[in-house]
């Protein structure tokens, strides 16, 4: 039996790397005798580095940036060649903020921005970095401030409502700084910035934003748009990461679906048609699986090579009509298998259990 093992982050409890050794160590109780290949992935959110760095042949470089509060965070870029790499999620993600001391409208992106020239500094000449798990709301005017660009009658340093007074902004610094280096932005978010399908709408809930503010704060963005180009606000992605993807598109870059970039990069069509079997997952698989995540283009790329998709997840929340029309052929449940309780105090050894489970149902 031949299975390719290929599953996304099970978020805050395995890595994307630990997910594939547990789903290994299972099915191999069951089969040992299987050919077994893994290819960890990613969609550009938090684990984009962890997972890059198994298949690119570079360095990681440490760098110490702001956190979207100010505080100084660890962050790594990974440097192949005249190619860099970074997880934005790094300086800005959700996950750096404690619950209880979230201000989404005091967050900002500086950071980003500081591992951009970071990378500028290390020789890039062109940087691909993936956007997801923001914990930002601020247009990336932070990013743009920390490489240059400056603003009159508000700060764009200071999260969203900093740009609440402003009157004029100047990109021009930002643009010279990256001359000559190709940005690609890899997301899998095609929301604008703005209005209802925008990111302070679609977006800001998770990270704190409540809906009396919602106006408030898609007004700050809107009038930073004004000033710093209203069109390039509407296009695809630009409200990826807070705004994030906005910001990247003001300075060129291009925008690139996260999960097709990760499985180019990892080789995984060619492993899928190598394979019997693919094997993927991640914490929930849920309706937000099906536009641009890593089940959903994992799934196609089994479909493509005519191979089987069979989904591990810690919670299944999606109907098996669903499942079908995006190429999953079953999907099994940690919390329904194990438990809630041991699904979160032992996620490895109850990921590793029911991969052996669907080993008995799929091995020959």
């Amino acid at each position: 039996m031949r299975v390719l093992i290929a599953p996304d982050k099970f978020a805050g409890t395995l890595t994307a790397v630990e997910a594939a050794a547990a789903i290994e160590e299972g099915w191999r109780r069951r089969d040992p005798q299987a050919e077994v290949l893994i290819a960890p992935m990613a969609d550009g959110g938090p684990g984009f580095i962890d997972v890059l760095s198994t298949v690119v042949d570079g360095r990681l470089l440490s760098v110490v940036v702001r956190g979207p509060l100010g505080a100084e965070v660890p962050a790594t870029v990974l440097v192949g060649g005249e190619t860099a790499y970074i997880e934005t999620a790094q300086a800005c993600g959700l996950h750096l903020v404690e619950p209880a001391d979230r201000r989404p409208e005091d967050a900002s992106t500086y950071g980003v921005g500081q591992l951009i020239a970071a990378a500028v500094d290390a020789g890039a000449k062109r940087i691909i970095l993936g956007l997801g798990g923001s914990g930002t709301n601020d247009a990336g005017a932070g990013l743009l401030a920390a490489l240059g660009a400056t603003a009159v009658g508000g700060s764009l340093e200071a999260g969203a409502k900093g740009l609440a007074e402003l009157t004029e902004v100047d990109l021009e610094p930002a643009r010279t700084r990256l001359a000559g280096v190709e940005l690609v932005a890899a997301s899998d978010v095609e929301n604008p910035m703005l209005g209802l399908r925008g990111a302070t709408n679609i977006f800001g809930t998770q990270k704190g934003i409540t809906d009396e503010r919602k106006p408030a704060v898609d007004g700050y963005l809107t009038r930073f748009a004004e000033l710093a180009g209203r069109k390039t606000a509407d296009q695809k992605g630009a409200g990826a990461a807070g705004g994030l993807g906005y910001a990247l598109l003001l300075l060129g870059a291009e925008r690139v679906s996260g999960i097709d970039l990760v499985a180019s990069l990892t080789g995984l069509e060619v492993k899928a048609g190598q394979v019997d079997l693919v094997l993927t997952g991640e914490g929930a698989f849920d309706f937000q699986s099906r536009d641009g995540k890593v089940i959903s283009g994992v799934a196609k790329v089994a479909n493509d090579a005519m191979r089987p998709c069979v989904v591990l997840a810690g919670k299944v929340q999606i109907g098996a009509r669903e499942m079908r029309t995006m190429g999953v052929e079953s999907a099994y449940s940690l919390v329904d298998a194990v438990g809630e309780e041991r699904a979160f105090a032992d996620p490895h050894g109850s990921l590793a259990t029911v991969a052996e489970r669907v080993a008995k149902t799929w091995a020959r």
